[in-house]
C-alpha cells in the first residue's frame, strides 16, 4: 500500500507541483473539460441521426478500463427509469438489428473485440456511436457507417470516466426527440460544477478546505474498504477503488454496504480485544508474541446527497466511517474565496453561490471526481 510520507506536507503547495512530475493531479482536474468537449462532440455529429430515433434498446459494449465502469454506472442509474432498455454486454448480442442504437467505447483503436463488435451492429443496420480513437482496425470495421466521438482532452487512462459518461448521457438525451432529457443531468451545469471540484481541491488550498487532501490524508496508512448506499454508490465506489490501485499503488477492497459494515463491526471488535497497545516493532517477536497489529480499517461509504443521514444512521456502529457526499452548489470562482489560479481574493467579497440538482447521477460524478483528486495526491505523496 502507498502511504504518504511523514516528511510530506499535503499544505506546501510548491512542494506537491513540484512532485507532480507525471502530471496526474491537472489529469484529474480536467473531468469539466471532458464533459464539456464530449457533449458539444456528440451534439455536432451524432443528434441529427438520433433525434428522431425511438430505439428497442441501447446497447453498452465497452472495452477493458473505465469505458466498462461508465457504463455499469449508467445502467445503475438509470435502467429502471428510462423508457427504453439499457444492456451492457461484451459484445454485439446476435439480436442487434437496425432499430437499436449500440455506443461502442473504449480507449484502444485496435482491441479486437470493439472492432468484431462494431462490424457486427453496422452490419446488422444498427445505429452505430463509437466513443472511441478514429483510427486501426476500428475505422475499417465501422466502414463509414458509424459515427466517431473521438478523445478531445488528453487525460490519463484512469481519469477517463467523465467522458464514457458524458457520452452516454449525451446520447440517452438525444434520442426520441429528447424525450428522456429530464432524467438525465445537465451537462453543462454538470461540467461547471466539476469545474468548481476541481477547484475546490487546488493544490494550494489547505488540508482543511481542500476535500481531496482531506481525503488523501484519511486513507493514507489505513486499509480501505469501499463501498456505497446506493447501487450508483457502490459503481462510483468501486471506480475509486480501481483508481487508487491504478494511480496511486493503494490497495482497497470493495463491497455492498451491508456486508461491509458486518465485517467492519466484526473486525472492529476483535481490534477491541487486541489493541496491539504494547505492541513495539524494535522488539516485536511474531513466533513469541504473535501477529504484529494490523493497521486499521478505513471504511468509505459514497452517498448521494439527500442520503447522507440515512447513511450516517446505517454505518454508526462502523468505528470511524467516513461518509462522503457531493457538494452541488455553483459557485462564482472570483467570489468564492479563490481565483481559478487558487489564488485568494479578499475576504470582504461575498459567495456567489446557488444550489442545483443534478440527481444521484449527476452528483456522483462529482464525487468520482474528488476520489480521482484524492488518488492523484496520494500518487504524488507516494513518490511514484
Amino acid at each position: 500500500m502507498t502511504a504518504a510520507s511523514p516528511l510530506f506536507d499535503l499544505d506546501d503547495s510548491d512542494a506537491l507541483v513540484a512532485a507532480d512530475v507525471d502530471g496526474v493531479l491537472r489529469s484529474a482536474a480536467l473531468a469539466g473539460a471532458q464533459a464539456r468537449a464530449t457533449s458539444t462532440a456528440v451534439v455536432e455529429s451524432v443528434s441529427d441521426r438520433l433525434r428522431d430515433l425511438r430505439p428497442r434498446s441501447v446497447v453498452f459494449v465497452c472495452g477493458d478500463g473505465r469505458a466498462g465502469r461508465a457504463a455499469s454506472v449508467l445502467v445503475a442509474a438509470l435502467g429502471s427509469r428510462i423508457g427504453v432498455p439499457l444492456v451492457h454486454a461484451p459484445g454485439t448480442p446476435p439480436w442487434v438489428g437496425p432499430l437499436d442504437v449500440v455506443l461502442v467505447s473504449g480507449d484502444d483503436a485496435g482491441d479486437p473485440r470493439l472492432a468484431e463488435s462494431t462490424a457486427a451492429a453496422v452490419r446488422r443496420g444498427a445505429e452505430t456511436v463509437l466513443v472511441t480513437p478514429d483510427e486501426g482496425p476500428l475505422r475499417s470495421a465501422a466502414a463509414g457507417r458509424a459515427v466517431f466521438v473521438p478523445p478531445k482532452i488528453a487525460v490519463r487512462e484512469h481519469n477517463t470516466i467523465m467522458r464514457y459518461l458524458a457520452a452516454g448521457i449525451a446520447v440517452l438525451g438525444t434520442l426520441a426527440d429528447g424525450a428522456y432529457r429530464q432524467l438525465l443531468p445537465d451537462l453543462d451545469v454538470v461540467a461547471d460544477l466539476l469545474d468548481a471540484e476541481a477547484a475546490r481541491n487546488h493544490p494550494t488550498h489547505e488540508v482543511f478546505h481542500n476535500p481531496a487532501k482531506s481525503l488523501a490524508a484519511r486513507i493514507s496508512g489505513a486499509r480501505v474498504v469501499l463501498t456505497g448506499s446506493s447501487p450508483v454508490a457502490v459503481e462510483i465506489a468501486r471506480h475509486a477503488g480501481e483508481v487508487l490501485f491504478r494511480a496511486a499503488g493503494v490497495v482497497s477492497a470493495t463491497g455492498e454496504l451491508g456486508d461491509v459494515v458486518f465485517a467492519a463491526v466484526a473486525a472492529g471488535r476483535s481490534a477491541a480485544t487486541d489493541s496491539g497497545a504494547s505492541y513495539d516493532p524494535l522488539f516485536h517477536d511474531e513466533q513469541l508474541d504473535g501477529p504484529r497489529p494490523q493497521p486499521p480499517v478505513r471504511v468509505v461509504v459514497c452517498s448521494p446527497p439527500d442520503a447522507v443521514a440515512l447513511t450516517e444512521r446505517r454505518t454508526a456502529a462502523v468505528p470511524d466511517a467516513l461518509v462522503l457526499s457531493a457538494d452541488t452548489t455553483m459557485f462564482d470562482p472570483r467570489t468564492s474565496g479563490y481565483t481559478e489560479a487558487g489564488r485568494r481574493v479578499p475576504e470582504d467579497r461575498t459567495p456567489d453561490i446557488e444550489a442545483v440538482n443534478l440527481g444521484e447521477l449527476g452528483a456522483m460524478t462529482l464525487l468520482a471526481t474528488r476520489l480521482e483528486m484524492a488518488a492523484a495526491y496520494l500518487h504524488v505523496m507516494g513518490g511514484r
